[in-house]
């Protein structure tokens, strides 16, 4: 029997979706700590990254926040420094797990960058994402997410078994066998990207095939506007979405309310502005920072690089954790300015020598290699001659030379753009 099938209910996947913000909050804080010594304890890299740090003393968000991000793209340095140095495994020591019996198997994203696969069940939690969608035990799925090098297809796979499900190993591609095996074995939905359910979709109707029981999907893995989630449920499909990521399995998924997406119970997610590791105020777009309670594979305030924001209140379904908007872009804005990178980062140092700077953003305007920068300051209660003061930092940070425009508070669009590439590719 599934583990979980005592605990769910008609509408969610366990007890744990419903509980009260109060006690998921203390759960998540009480974990924390834990979580934090047990990294310390047992990879190399954040016994590095938290050198000095007094785990049982994090039991907080705001003393979460004090600690580094660690961004995908120092996950790949250290990743290929340690490949460079004959390490005995390619993972830039973040992996609790050493090769054998407790890592079945490793996988590789772009990049590249190689992530351990543990032996938990359900090691990606993506089960509670199936459940949401509408998946239940004892049916077939169709699982058309890639299950070469990538971790896609494992991921799906281990979460339908979890839900106590069957798969069918679709994979990608051969889009007429992938009809034919729908309408013989008849699953009671797909998983996969969107874009390859509707090629699907459309294959099935030029064979003159019907597909009857394919009534609900979970889709992940790219954009998923309103109109194809439309079309497919003019089909007699309903669709849902989630995201997740080899390093941390499910981070929220879509629930029948369509407003946002649910937090995962199994990570601490903050919102922070790019560039740096400083939260924002609720409802602000800023970037994702995931810190997963995966003890195999401890990522600890991990920079997804992604843009969202908090969304206020709870998902009319009665699940009772975070919601946030969903994918909103990248957080890396770094753009090259008359032969010099500029990124994030330099943005908020600069706002950072000014108490009076509430928010900042970088306008690049013109045409390459003819380009302007123009720095837009959200200031109070701004004394004379702080635009200048912030002219010569930008050029001590940046190399530079830059305007500086005050505007007041609140004017700066919320949409997480820390630099704006406004400039002219023609």
């Amino acid at each position: 029997m599934n583990p979980h099938e005592s605990e769910m209910t008609t509408t969610h996947y366990d007890t744990l979706e419903s509980r009260s913000t109060d006690q998921r909050e203390a759960a998540l804080m009480a974990a924390l700590p834990k979580q934090l010594a047990h990294a310390q304890n047992h990879t190399v890299a954040f016994a590095s990254i938290l050198n000095g740090v007094d785990a049982p003393t994090i039991d907080s968000r705001a003393a979460l926040a004090r600690l580094p991000v660690t961004r995908k793209h120092e996950l790949l340095e250290r990743q290929q420094a340690e490949r460079d140095a004959g390490g005995v495994n390619a993972f830039g020591g973040f992996s609790a797990l050493r090769y054998g019996a407790g890592m079945p198997q490793v996988f590789a994203s772009p990049g590249t960058i190689y992530e351990p696969g543990g032996t938990r069940k359900d090691y990606w939690r993506m089960a509670r994402a199936m459940f949401a969608a509408g998946f239940r035990p004892g049916q077939l799925i169709h699982n058309c997410f890639s299950y070469h090098f990538v971790p896609a297809g494992s991921m799906m796979e281990t979460g339908a078994h979890a839900l106590g499900c069957t798969v069918f190993p679709g994979g990608t591609g051969q889009t007429e066998q992938q009809v034919q095996a729908m309408a013989e074995l008849k699953p009671a939905g797909y998983i996969g990207t969107p874009s390859f359910l509707k090629i699907i979709v459309d294959r099935a109707a030029e064979m003159n095939i019907s597909l009857p029981t394919v009534t609900r999907a979970l889709v992940s893995g790219e954009a998923f506007p309103p109109s194809l989630r439309d079309w497919l449920a003019e089909r007699g499909i309903s669709a849902y979405q989630c995201y997740a990521s080899a390093d941390l399995g499910l981070i929220a998924y879509e629930t029948a309310a369509r407003e946002g997406l649910v937090l995962d119970e199994g990570v601490i997610v903050e919102i922070v502005r790019p560039g740096t590791g400083d939260p924002v105020a609720e409802g602000e777009v800023g970037e994702l920072v995931v810190t997963t309670l995966n003890p195999d594979y401890p990522l600890i305030r991990f920079g997804t690089g992604d843009l969202s924001a908090v969304l206020p209140g709870a998902c009319p379904t009665g699940r009772t954790n975070t919601r946030i908007k969903g994918w909103m872009g990248r957080a890396d804005q770094t753009v090259k300015i008359r032969g010099m990178f500029v990124h994030p980062g330099q943005v908020a140092a600069i706002a950072r020598r000014f108490p009076e700077v509430l928010k900042a953003r970088l306008v690049v305007s013109g045409e390459m290699a003819n380009d302007s920068m123009h720095f837009r300051v959200e200031a109070e209660s701004a004394h004379e001659g702080l635009d200048q003061r912030i002219g010569e930092a930008i050029r001590d940070v940046t190399k530079l030379r830059g305007s500086v425009e005050l505007v007041a508070p609140g004017s700066l669009p919320n949409d997480g753009k820390v630099i704006e590439d406004a400039r002219s590719y023609k």
